[in-house]
């Protein structure tokens, strides 16, 4: 990876006293086979055992040269291994931001994203780059002692083992690229079924709402069947891995037994040939393998985790599976240059031309080329199957994710270059989630608007029936302990807070759905007949498109909007969410 020359390049210091230490490790490996050899040809095998015990007793003493090394070896690891798990999580937490900012209406999906990376795959690339750093480090200072050993007793010897070494070594690397894609397609599959199968829950009422449970299953096999594919793919090589690995773990072994008549005709002893045979069984080929093994699956690990770190693409990968909608232009029974309604005021209420709306630079766009007019006191219902991007298409109008292109304008002003506060006086998007904080009743029914009086929130609760509800809560001036309110309570005093508030135009991102239908019936009526309100609704029950002027339809092929009966006649698919949900009751 390019990222990792610069990263080795700042810590070349902790590289330096590591190489230091393990030099410890090279001269421990040259001394167990040159000892042997010298305690067979000079001790044992000439009749002198006493120099061939003294010789033995050398090789021992050299073990104890380990210890000193693995403690130093491993002081050291820490100066490498820390700063790369640092900089992750930096990383992680500066992307996870930077996405919620960007784009708030996928904050969620950031969060799961960043909690992944803070926890598993920043632990997962820290232990395999240690385990990767020991393993190399360890081959090296193991072949170069093993080596220079051989080379000393006869250089010969080389000639028959550092071929298949190499071979099998030549091998292995060739398995490196393709078995790194395979693990990466299986962690992007199984990544994006994770993300698709929260999406599916999180949607599952939609999804029965609109009939479209097949089609969900149908997504969600196809990234099943990806991930099987990819299982498969890393098998395979898994396979070829296994026999390079024989060729480098077990053929010079073989050469080296089969060479022994020729190399004693080339004056090679025996005590050498045993301290081979130990250089190559007890030293270099377990280093070479474990190094292998370390590389071929820790090593592919790391690489695709660090490419979700340090991809220029990261960003948009945290998403993971999200569902995006194609969308081109305008549908059949799109108006594609639609005009306030007789009555209306000037300047709509919401005001769309030619937007374009993605997740990200690569993807599909949601709507392309999008038009819309409601007028002022208009109410309008948007519907579609779960997914389809009905939420992206509310915080766009509410100003808090800017279109790719296109303009946007709420009551003659354009959406963008305005203060959370001025957005706050120009509407108000109430998302499915009610948010409840500690502090009066008072207090957060009035929190877009500090100056409203009494007065003015005790007709809102009014409006909206929550007396009983305000009542038992211990009146406007009673502490809020969220955590003891039900979701449907949360939701009911926030659809207050925005009654209350001064914003004309009202988005209900499905902010009604722990209501029962009565109570979501009235609580849409008592908005929609605020004086000088424009309404739109994120609908998931047919009742609310019932009630609407107005219904815009987003089919993932371009848009519908219109009436319920025009849309009955022209739009397929308002057709099909129709009947369903009349068979559903």
């Amino acid at each position: 990876m390019p990222h990792a020359f610069p990263f080795l390049g700042r810590h070349r210091g902790a590289l330096l006293r590591l190489g230091a230490w393990s030099l410890l490790e090279s001269a421990q490996t040259f001394l167990v086979g040159i000892c042997l050899a010298r305690a067979l040809d000079q001790g044992f095998l000439a009749g002198r055992p006493a120099s061939g015990l003294v010789w033995l007793v050398v090789a021992a003493s050299s073990v104890l040269l380990a210890g000193p090394a693995l403690r130093g070896v491993f002081g050291q690891l820490s100066g490498l291994v820390e700063p790369l798990r640092d900089g992750l999580v930096r990383r992680a937490v500066g992307q996870a931001l930077n996405r919620a900012v960007a784009d708030p209406a996928r904050a969620a999906e950031a969060q799961r994203a960043a909690v992944s990376r803070l926890t598993q795959q920043t632990e997962i690339a820290r232990d395999s780059f240690a385990g990767l750093v020991l393993t190399v480090r360890s081959f090296l200072f193991t072949a170069v002692g093993a080596l220079a050993g051989m080379l000393t007793l006869a250089p010969q010897l080389l000639l028959v083992v550092v071929p298949p070494m190499l071979l099998g070594l030549v091998l292995f690397l060739l398995t490196l690229v393709p078995m790194a894609a395979a693990q990466r397609r299986f962690l992007d599959a199984d990544e994006e079924f994770t993300e698709r199968a929260g999406a599916l829950r999180v949607g599952l009422r939609d999804l029965v709402a609109c009939g479209t449970t097949d089609a969900a299953a149908d997504g969600a096999r196809e990234l099943i069947d990806e991930a099987a594919a990819s299982t498969r793919s890393l098998a395979r090589w898994t396979a070829a891995r296994t026999l390079a690995l024989g060729v480098a773990g077990q053929l010079p072994v073989v050469l080296l037994l089969v060479a022994t008549p020729w190399l004693r005709d080339q004056g090679v002893t025996t005590g050498a040939l045993m301290g081979a045979l130990a250089y190559l069984v007890q030293s270099l080929l377990p280093a070479l393998q474990t190094m292998m093994t370390a590389l071929g699956a820790a090593g592919s690990r790391l690489v695709v985790v660090l490419d979700r770190f340090v991809s220029s693409e990261a960003d948009g990968a945290d998403g993971g599976g999200a569902r995006v909608a194609q969308a081109g232009g305008p549908g059949p029974c799109a108006d594609p240059d639609p005009v306030p309604a007789p009555g209306r005021g000037a300047a709509p209420a919401v005001w769309c031309r030619g937007v374009r709306v993605s997740y990200g630079a690569g993807t599909r766009p949601l709507v392309e080329g999008f038009g819309l007019t409601v007028g002022e006191g208009e109410r309008v219902a948007v519907v579609g199957p779960s997914g389809i991007g009905k939420s992206t298409l509310a915080h766009v109008l509410a100003g808090m994710h800017p279109p790719d292109e296109g303009a946007v304008r709420l009551a003659g002003r354009p959406v963008v270059g305005h203060s959370p506060q001025e957005l706050a006086r120009m509407r108000v998007l109430l998302p499915q989630q009610g948010y409840v904080f500690a502090g009066s009743v008072r207090e957060n029914l009035a929190q877009l608007d500090p100056g409203a009086g009494d007065d003015r929130i005790t007709r809102a609760v009014t409006a909206l029936r929550l007396g009983p509800l305000v009542d038992r809560l211990g009146g406007l001036g009673a502490d809020v302990d969220p955590g003891a309110l039900s979701a449907g309570e949360r939701q009911a005093l926030c659809l207050v807070r925005a009654y209350v508030s001064p914003a004309p135009l009202l988005i209900l991102d499905e902010s009604t759905c722990h209501l029962d239908p009565a109570a979501e019936e009235h609580a849409e009526e008592a908005l929609a007949n605020r004086p000088g309100t424009t309404l739109i609704v994120i609908a998931h029950r047919l009742s609310s498109a019932l009630r609407a002027d107005r219904i815009l339809v987003l089919d993932g092929a371009g848009t519908a909007f219109g009436t319920h009966e025009s849309l009955l006649r022209d739009s397929p698919l308002y057709r099909d969410l129709a009947g369903h949900w009349n068979s559903s009751g």
